[in-house]
């Protein structure tokens, strides 16, 4: 009886040191994480003596051309931290970031960037751009990828393809940015490109046929079969069924900002924005020392989802959808100061 009592106590402090290792590496984890957002541009081993890097210039510029920007950013950074801490029951509540949540930051060893890539907001003309920055020349301007070739996963790295070591280190020396636009310009955006052109088919199967099979009375056999002539109303349904939800994580085509690239989390150096892209590009490639060679891509304005279309496709969306989708979004639009649009019925 004695002996296995021993043996009994022997295994309790076995069991007990083993718990305790455990705990120690997952404190650790969540000290990484803790340290990178507190330490925005301290990098081990980054520059030669003398010289700074596009931290550096950001947060403490020497170049005149870079004082208004770092107030600008500044003031963006500001704004999302002020969200965050008014906003941490929803918006922080896991502690820890897992490698799916890195998927959508994509880097730049060559210039030290890393890109939060948001869909419907010139994502691909930044793939395109840290093509060039990233690669071994085979390409020198941006416009000479094709746009196929910019979103394949193997053309750029992803910081989730890291060790944990390897990533925190990354997340405290390189410059961390993204391009955010008006929530809803780019919900309807998404819509648009998703599910009104005839060749997005792989939408309309995957998607479409769902939102019509759940929302349409008395579709069609072809309807159901197609799901292409899917509307704006049906897919504001869609979106705020509490079912979708249950169904997993969103489309990164419609998918809120903050659950992307996890701006509560991840100290952003600099928020970008589509309403001032080319400004704002610049600026990135500037600090990187890249804007030499590299030049962002002109856009055509043509055919932008504006707010005046937005606020026409919302106009067959009930107020009960507006306020159920202001509510999704909510988040991007304090965190990145846009104002509630004027068309919204949120009374």
């Amino acid at each position: 009886m004695k002996q296995t009592l021993l043996e009994l106590m022997r295994m309790s402090r076995i069991c007990r040191m083993v718990l305790a290792t455990c705990l120690g590496s997952f404190i650790l984890v969540i000290f990484y994480f803790q340290i990178m957002r507190r330490n925005p541009f301290v990098a081990e081993g980054c520059c030669g003596k003398g010289s700074r890097n596009a931290l550096e210039e950001l947060y403490s510029p020497t170049q005149t051309e870079f004082t208004s920007a770092a107030l600008l950013h500044q003031a963006r950074r500001e704004r999302v931290s002020e969200a965050c801490r008014a906003h941490s029951a929803s918006s922080r509540q896991r502690r820890v970031l897992t490698p799916a949540d890195l998927r959508h930051l994509l880097v730049d060893e060559t210039h030290r960037l890393i890109y939060c890539y948001v869909p419907k907001v010139a994502c691909t003309n930044w793939k395109r751009v840290m093509m060039v920055l990233s690669g071994d020349g085979k390409y020198s301007d941006p416009m000479q990828i094709p746009p196929s070739e910019a979103h394949v996963p193997a053309n750029l790295r992803a910081l989730s393809q890291y060790s944990i070591g390897e990533i925190n280190r990354r997340l405290k020396g390189y410059l961390k940015f993204l391009f955010v636009r008006e929530p809803f310009e780019r919900l309807v955006s998404a819509y648009r490109n998703k599910f009104t052109l005839r060749y997005n088919t792989s939408f309309h199967r995957r998607y479409g046929t769902k939102i019509v099979r759940r929302y349409r009375q008395n579709a069609t056999d072809e309807a159901m079969r197609s799901g292409a002539d899917v509307s704006f109303r049906e897919f504001a349904e869609y979106l705020t069924d509490p079912a979708t939800q249950r169904d997993g994580p969103l489309n990164e085509h419609w998918q809120t900002v903050h659950s992307l690239c996890h701006p509560c989390l991840i100290h952003y150096d600099l928020v970008g924005k589509y309403e001032t892209l080319e400004e704002d590009a610049n600026t990135v490639l500037q600090l990187a020392g890249a804007n030499d060679g590299v030049r962002f891509p002109s856009y055509s304005k043509s055919t932008r989802t504006t707010d005046q279309m937005a606020a026409m496709f919302f106009r067959n969306v009930s107020t009960r959808q507006q306020q159920q989708l202001y509510q999704l979004y909510k988040m991007d639009f304090l965190m990145f100061n846009y104002s509630t649009p004027n068309y919204l019925k949120l009374e």
